[in-house]
């Protein structure tokens, strides 16, 4: 299972002045490509509790960036952000125990951290526990909570969310069948860069008439004037 991680936010929150200085200038460093100095200037922070500064840290660790790839203290410092309630730390905690990277893999500890972060309305959080739904990891195989996640994740415009809901409607997993409304998924997900939705979109319409064909595109089109709202 290939997994993947939240963006940075590097966002300031309520800290004073001087401590907003520093986070700036390593933000400043890091969109220049000087990972030493962002490092230099986030960790003191992140000791300090500095719940993005900790996220920033870990996410650096992750991909190497100006220090050695290691997932140990990644985990380490997900950890603690994702202690404080900062969403994209607890869904890449949840990736972190999902996949046993820097930790012990732990299919329930995953589901638990997908799930905090899902109720704050994080969308890779909420397709993530839909995958834990629909593959039974760390919790009961349901197809119906699953679809639930995928919804409110595709909604938000994740794309794999959105390219998971079209599948489940294709093979009719936890929904009533319907091969236009997978089409339209798909056919969302395909656009925006997806390229196993265009595949799949491809290969479903072999089993449609033209005319499904036809109103699954136009639903397509209403559903991303929505802004995938209510679709």
């Amino acid at each position: 299972m290939k997994g993947f991680l939240a963006f940075p936010i590097l966002l300031l929150l309520l800290f004073g002045t001087a401590v907003n200085a520093h986070f700036a200038t390593g933000l400043e460093a890091y969109n220049s490509g000087d990972y030493a100095t962002a490092i230099k200037e986030w960790k003191p922070l992140a000791e300090k509790g500095m719940a993005d500064a900790q996220f920033n840290l870990a996410w650096m660790h992750y991909f190497g960036k100006g220090v050695k790839r290691s997932y140990t203290p990644a985990a380490k410092w997900f950890q603690l952000a994702a202690d404080q309630g900062l969403a994209d730390a607890q869904s890449n905690l949840g990736v972190m125990y999902r996949e046993g990277l820097g930790v012990t893999q732990d299919y329930k500890n995953a589901l638990k951290w997908f799930q905090l972060s899902a109720e704050q309305r994080n969308a890779y959080a909420q397709h993530h526990l839909g995958q834990m739904y629909r593959q039974g990891l760390g919790v009961t195989q349901d197809y119906e909570a699953a679809n639930k996640w995928f919804q409110l994740a595709a909604e938000q415009g994740n794309a794999y969310a959105q390219s998971n809901l079209g599948d489940m409607y294709q093979q009719g997993y936890g929904v009533i069948q319907d091969y236009r409304r997978a089409h339209m998924w798909l056919s969302i997900s395909a656009s925006r860069g997806i390229k196993k939705s265009l595949v799949d979109r491809n290969m479903l319409e072999f089993k449609m008439i033209p005319a499904d064909i036809a109103k699954a595109t136009e639903l397509a089109r209403e559903c991303i004037a929505k802004n995938y709202k209510g679709c």
